[in-house]
C-alpha cells in the first residue's frame, strides 16, 4: 500500500469500470496542471496551465506523439475545488483500456495513485468540509433509496454540523462566562445569570433529545433491514419475491424445492432499503446441497430483522406449518396467506392466533402486495415514520456520541440545580464540547480517519 503524503500530486479513475460513454481520470494537487500540460494537446494549442479555472476543454491525451484517447478536460483552480487543491479531471472514452492507458500515463508524469478515499479527505483537511459531511459523500455513493439519498444530501449541505456548531457557541459562551466567576469570585455571577444559564443547559438537552429521536428512523432509512422470506416448499416463496421485486427474478414452477438455495436482492418499499432473501422451502433435504440450503436458510431466518412466513391458503396446516409457527412466533414476523385466489383450506384461526400481523393476499395475482409493504413499513418504524427531510442523525458514530454529550448536559444542568460548585459545570460542559468537535472531526486520531475513508472507494 502506499504510504500517504498530501504534498503528493494524486490520481485515480474516478467512475466505475466497464464500458461506458465517458470515463473520468481525476487528478488533485500542486503539479496537476503541470503534469496535464505534458500529455494534453488542446485543439487551439494552449497549455491546461494557462487555462480559466472551470472551464472545459477539448483535445488529446498524448504519448510520444501518439493519441492515446480524444478527451474534454475540465480545470478547477485551488481553492475553489473539491479538495481546494488544483484538480482536473480528464474525460476521456469509457472503456477500461482507454482509461487505464490515460491514468498509467499520468503515474508516470508524477503522480501517484489515490489511496481508498482520498479526495475527500483532502477536501476535509483542507478544512473545505466537516468530518460530518465528509462521511455524508459516502452515504450518497451508497444510498440504495431516495430517502437515504436526500438524508445523505442534508448531511452534506450541513444540515446536523449547523445544529451541532450552534449548541457548541452556545456551551463555549456560558463557559467563558463560568471561567471568569471561577477565576475571579469577587465578582459573583447573580442569580438570574445563573437562572439563565440553567434554562440553556435544559434548552440544549432538549434539542440532543430532539435529534436522538430521529435517530432510529435515520439509521434504517440509511442502513435498510434485512427481511426473510420462509415457509414449507410450494407456498409461493419465489412468487413473493417477484412480487415485491416487480420483476421476475426467482424460478416459479409447481415443482415443490425449485428454490434450492438463498436469491437476495435489495428493494426499497416506500423509502425504506430492504435486503430480501428467498430461501429454500425444504425442510427434509434429499442431498447434500439442499442440506446446505436449508442450513443456510436457517442462518438467514436467524439474523433477520423481519420474517415474511407463508402459509397456502388452498390447504390445511400441517407439521411443517406447525413447527415453523412455533419457532418464529416470538420472533418480528409477518404471517402471509397466500394464494387466496384459490378456494381456501386453511385454518386461519390458528395464524391469526399466533401472530399480530397477518395479511391475506395472492402473490401470482399481485393481490394485496401494497397491504403487506404497509404492513412492513408500519412494523419497522412501529408507526413513527420521519421523513428523510426531519432526519437530523443516522450515523452510528454521530449517534453515541450525541447520546453521551446528551448525558453530559442532563447531568450538568442537574449539578448547576443542585447549586454545586461551578468547577463542575465548568468540566461538564467541556467534556460535552469535546463530543462535538469529535462529531464534527475538529478532534481526531489518525486511527478514525484511516476507518472512515477506508470504506471508500478509489476515487472519491
Amino acid at each position: 500500500m502506499f504510504k500517504e503524503d498530501s504534498n503528493d500530486t494524486i490520481a485515480a479513475i474516478s467512475t466505475p469500470p466497464g464500458e461506458s460513454g465517458i470515463g473520468i481520470v481525476r487528478l488533485s494537487g500542486k503539479r496537476a496542471l503541470a503534469i496535464v500540460d505534458e500529455i494534453f494537446a488542446s485543439k487551439d494549442g494552449e497549455k491546461a496551465s494557462g487555462f480559466k479555472t472551470y472551464t472545459t476543454h477539448y483535445g488529446w491525451i498524448m504519448q510520444n506523439a501518439k493519441v492515446i484517447d480524444e478527451v474534454i478536460l475540465t480545470v478547477m483552480r485551488a481553492p475553489r475545488s473539491y479538495t481546494k487543491e488544483d484538480i482536473v479531471e480528464i474525460n476521456c472514452h469509457g472503456g477500461i483500456v482507454a482509461m487505464r492507458a490515460v491514468l498509467d500515463l499520468v503515474l508516470m508524469k508524477g503522480c501517484r495513485l489515490s489511496l481508498p478515499g482520498e479526495f475527500t479527505k483532502r477536501a476535509f483537511l483542507n478544512g473545505r468540509i466537516d468530518l460530518v459531511q465528509a462521511e455524508a459523500v459516502l452515504d450518497i455513493i451508497r444510498a440504495k433509496t431516495d430517502s437515504a439519498l436526500r438524508i445523505g444530501t442534508e448531511q452534506l449541505r450541513g444540515t446536523l454540523s449547523g445544529k451541532i456548531n450552534k449548541l457548541r457557541q452556545i456551551l463555549l459562551e456560558m463557559l467563558a462566562g463560568i471561567e471568569a466567576n471561577i477565576d475571579f469570585p469577587d465578582e459573583d455571577i447573580t442569580g438570574v445569570h445563573l437562572k439563565r444559564t440553567l434554562q440553556k443547559l435544559n434548552e440544549i438537552n432538549g434539542t440532543l433529545k430532539e435529534i436522538l429521536d430521529t435517530a432510529r428512523c435515520g439509521r434504517i432509512m440509511r442502513e435498510g433491514i434485512h427481511v426473510v422470506i420462509c415457509g414449507k416448499p410450494n407456498v409461493g416463496k419465489s412468487s413473493l419475491l417477484n412480487a415485491l421485486l416487480k420483476q421476475e427474478r426467482s424460478i416459479v414452477t409447481p415443482v415443490a424445492g425449485t428454490t434450492r438455495d438463498t436469491i437476495e436482492e435489495v428493494i426499497d418499499i416506500k423509502g425504506l432499503p430492504v435486503r430480501i432473501v428467498d430461501t429454500a422451502g425444504i425442510l427434509e433435504p434429499r442431498d447434500l446441497i439442499e442440506k446446505k440450503a436449508v442450513e443456510r436458510a436457517k442462518r438467514f431466518i436467524h439474523l433477520a430483522d423481519l420474517v415474511l412466513l407463508l402459509f397456502d391458503a388452498s390447504r390445511r396446516l400441517d407439521k411443517e406449518d406447525q413447527a415453523l409457527i412455533r419457532k418464529l412466533k416470538k420472533k418480528p414476523a409477518i404471517a402471509i396467506i397466500n394464494k387466496i385466489d384459490l378456494k381456501e383450506k386453511i385454518e386461519k384461526e390458528k395464524v391469526l392466533k399466533n401472530f399480530k400481523c397477518v395479511i391475506e393476499l395472492s402473490a401470482k395475482k399481485l393481490k394485496n402486495i401494497g397491504l403487506l409493504e404497509e404492513a412492513i413499513v408500519n412494523l419497522v418504524y412501529h408507526g413513527r415514520v420521519s421523513s428523510p427531510e426531519s432526519v437530523l442523525v443516522s450515523n452510528l458514530r454521530h449517534i453515541e456520541k450525541i447520546r453521551e454529550a446528551q448525558k453530559l448536559i442532563e447531568e450538568t444542568a442537574k449539578s448547576l440545580d443542585n447549586k454545586l460548585s461551578l468547577e463542575f459545570v465548568a468540566e461538564g460542559i467541556k467534556a460535552t464540547l469535546v463530543y462535538f468537535d469529535g462529531i464534527l472531526g475538529k478532534r481526531f486520531s489518525e486511527e478514525l480517519l484511516d476507518k472512515i475513508f477506508s470504506d471508500f472507494c478509489i476515487g472519491k
